[in-house]
């Protein structure tokens, strides 16, 4: 299926970077945590940034998000403050979620991020019913479900995608296919290479795109998300990445052909972009210095606000249960 070239606006290619940059900081602080003693367990999402960014930056304010545990991404793109997410991992009263739903169930109402669910196909099982909920308030708004290859491989996957395309449901789904299923590689699991053509037998539209170019991404969701809009059916994009460290931290990846994660490393989506940037004189060495340092101060900041926030007093232990 050939990609709209209607020029859209949006964020410079020096924003893609510094937003990039800034999810990779976030992550990588949370693995600083790791090494430096005890702190709750996290799925990072290194390697993956240009997947979050590209799709998450053709989305319109009005668009809901439905995610995985692999969600610091998606949410950092959509404008989440750093400082209250690690509060939540580290489960202070100061976190979106007032520190009762850690990294694996975090929710951000005020940006449309429904939910992150940490049962692997799990928000897969929800998007319909949200979906619906859209077609029936009306709008324009549409439905962004992030899942991997590992949750594709869960029946959910094609009930969710059966039940949307039968009610004409206004669903994205974004497979972030990267290669591992926890401790598993795709290939143990899968016949064939991409979960894309999975969407064909339920009259789904679907496209593969390079999840490691944060342009060629956006450039897709721009498009998906059009189709989605216009036709308020779903649309499946899956992008092509990898994930670059173990299932969850501090897990290690001695089970990772050392060969394959060299060649992945190669194509780092950080890296890339700024190799474009540099040869095409858009930033110069000292540019991308700022950049990065921009970026560290940034999550400096936000893992201070962390630290010394306090935890939840006891007393609202019940608060938001019912019976």
């Amino acid at each position: 299926m050939s990609l709209s070239t209607t020029p859209q606006p949006g964020p410079t290619r020096p924003e893609l970077l510094a937003a990039m940059l800034r999810i990779r900081a976030y992550e990588e602080r949370i693995v600083a945590f790791h090494a430096a003693g005890p702190f709750p367990n996290v799925c990072t999402s290194v390697g993956q940034e240009a997947a979050a960014v590209g799709v998450v930056s053709a989305l319109r304010t009005e668009d809901q998000i439905l995610t995985n545990h692999r969600s610091a991404g998606h949410l950092l793109a959509r404008g989440a403050d750093p400082g209250r997410m690690l509060a939540e991992v580290m489960g202070r009263s100061t976190g979106y979620c007032q520190g009762r739903s850690g990294t694996l169930h975090i929710s951000v109402k005020e940006l449309g991020v429904v939910l992150t669910s940490t049962i692997v196909g799990g928000e897969l099982s929800l998007a319909p019913g949200v979906a619906l909920s859209r077609a029936m308030l009306g709008g324009e708004g549409i439905v962004v479900c992030f899942f991997g290859d590992g949750a594709a491989c869960e029946g959910i996957f094609h009930e969710s995608l059966n039940l949307a395309s039968v009610w004409n449901l206004p669903v994205l789904y974004v497979c972030e296919n990267n290669q591992w299923q926890a401790f598993v590689h795709r290939k143990e699991t899968m016949v064939g290479d991409h979960v894309a053509p999975w969407a064909a037998p339920y009259g789904i539209d679907s496209l593969t795109v390079d999840g490691n170019d944060v342009e060629s991404v956006r450039k897709a969701a721009l498009h998906a998300a059009a189709q989605v809009r216009e036709t308020r059916r779903p649309f499946l994009l899956e992008a092509w990445t990898y994930r670059q460290r173990g299932h969850m931290e501090p897990h290690d990846q001695s089970y990772v052909d050392p060969a394959e994660l060299e060649a992945w490393m190669a194509k780092d989506p950080i890296s890339r972009l700024e190799a474009r940037l540099l040869a095409d004189g858009e930033l110069t060495t000292a540019d991308l210095e700022v950049l990065h340092a921009e970026a560290r101060r940034a999550i400096d900041e936000a893992a201070e606000f962390a630290s010394t926030s306090p935890y939840p007093d006891p007393s609202d232990l019940a608060a938001g249960v019912y019976a």
